[in-house]
């Protein structure tokens, strides 16, 4: 149901779209596994670098695997984005499902390899290839063994992450009765994992 706007929370200049619906209750055990649980159903995310003399630049990347909260990509040694990332290793995750309003949002630091790392050729899956072309020399194949092959491991440092309690239909409801009312919608569950939570889940899955 949608909560009466307070004098108390315009006082003291709160966001009553954030406080209405935050959630510093739910144990971070079920909190990590509901993260785990929206993450895994998004294939796809943005991967966001920092580029000198521009600023932030985004671009989607299919996840290759999930390892606790951290994440790893598959990815060309000749992109840009590696060139970010000797610059500036801080990078930006986030996720978005229209279809729930689910979305995550996750700052950590990466670090990359080579195409020696034993981890690509566990998690390399048939596609993959699509996006690296086979020069037919019979070592540019867009297979593991392809020197253009390397992985962007994320170690997250903070994770933000919404998550809906209410059906599509019930969204909708929500806000509509809200705007109707001058009330505020509550349609789901705001949260915020930090360094050591993060570390502590890390730990816990390895």
């Amino acid at each position: 149901m949608p909560e009466p706007l307070t004098k108390e929370t315009v006082d003291s200049k709160t966001d009553p779209s954030v406080s209405t619906q935050w959630d510093e209750s739910t144990p971070k055990a079920e909190q990590f596994q509901e993260l785990y649980k929206i993450a895994d159903s998004m294939k796809s995310s943005l991967l966001t670098t920092i580029r000198p003399n521009i600023g932030p630049v985004s671009r989607s990347m299919a996840v290759a695997k999930r390892v606790g909260p951290d994440f790893l990509y598959l990815a060309n040694i000749h992109a840009q984005k590696f060139e970010d990332l000797k610059e500036n290793k801080t990078v930006q995750i986030t996720f978005q499902d229209s279809s729930t309003q689910n979305w995550i949002s996750i700052t950590g630091e990466a670090t990359t390899t080579d195409n020696a790392d034993p981890r690509i050729k566990q998690i390399y899956s048939k596609g993959v290839n699509a996006w690296f072309g086979d020069l037919g020399d019979g070592i540019h194949t867009g297979m593991p063994e392809d020197p253009r092959m390397t992985l962007i491991e994320v170690k997250a440092k903070y994770i933000a992450y919404w998550k809906t309690t209410a059906s599509s239909v019930g969204f909708l409801k929500e806000v509509t009765q809200a705007s109707l009312t001058g009330k505020v919608a509550d349609t789901g569950v705001n949260r915020q994992l930090f360094e050591k939570d993060i570390q502590e889940a890390r730990d816990s899955s390895s």
